[in-house]
């Protein structure tokens, strides 16, 4: 069965454009005019994927981004963002939101349906990896892409789900910046700076009480207590 991939954006030509080559690789193509019917449609039909734009009337991208990773049944689904704005802040500030990923416009499209590829890739498990992973308080299921702090279910975006399973199955190990991204985002996905330090944080923030557990190591990287 298609993979269903949401597209939110107020450009009727964007959409037709991104509809055509979605689905002309294969994939099934759905999508809203703005933020609100955005919200609804993926409540509707739960996609694999959602592309968000940013600067919409109304709800724009980062209120819908918002209202996206606050809704369980939307929490975890990978998220890539649209942007007319090159500043590095703007795009910290969609990480910082939720999002897995960003475009800046314009764009190519091969650019494009490679992100879409790689975020869909990242969210299937590898047939290598072993699918539950216990740390501590924490138990990662890879199969079902679950993870759990004391019990408590903990909704993370793919991103940082990726980023707490390669931590995790390398328990007590220093995993440098540079390795982290190469493991969650591959070689297709943008980059910033700060990139991991922003999704460490929202990781952290999510596991609350827990969030030690995922130490700094100055100038290095980070690593998952034992």
């Amino acid at each position: 069965m298609a993979q269903t991939i949401l597209i939110i954006d107020d450009e009727p030509e964007l959409i037709k454009l991104l509809d055509y080559n979605l689905t002309r690789a294969g994939y099934l193509a759905i999508s809203a005019k703005d933020g609100i019917a955005g919200l609804e449609v993926a409540r509707k039909h739960s996609p694999e994927l959602i592309i968000l734009d940013i600067m919409m009337p109304g709800l724009d991208g980062w209120e819908v981004c918002k209202k996206l990773r606050a809704d369980p049944a939307t929490a975890s689904t990978p998220l890539l963002m649209l942007t007319a704005k090159a500043e590095e802040g703007d795009r910290v500030l969609g990480l910082e939101l939720g999002a897995d990923d960003y475009v800046t416009k314009p764009f190519g499209v091969r650019e494009l349906l490679a992100r879409v590829k790689a975020l869909l890739r990242r969210a299937e498990i590898a047939p290598d990896r072993q699918e539950v992973v216990k740390a501590g308080p924490l138990i990662i299921d890879s199969g079902r892409r679950t993870v759990t702090a004391a019990g408590k279910r903990v909704d993370l975006t793919t991103t940082e789900f990726d980023l707490l399973r390669s931590l995790a199955e390398r328990p007590g190990r220093v995993i440098s910046r540079e390795d982290l991204l190469a493991r969650v985002r591959g070689d297709d996905a943008a980059v910033i700076d700060r990139t991991v330090d922003v999704h460490v944080s929202a990781l952290r923030r999510k596991l609350g009480k827990h969030g030690d557990l995922v130490e700094t190591v100055r100038g290095v990287g980070y690593r998952l207590k034992e």
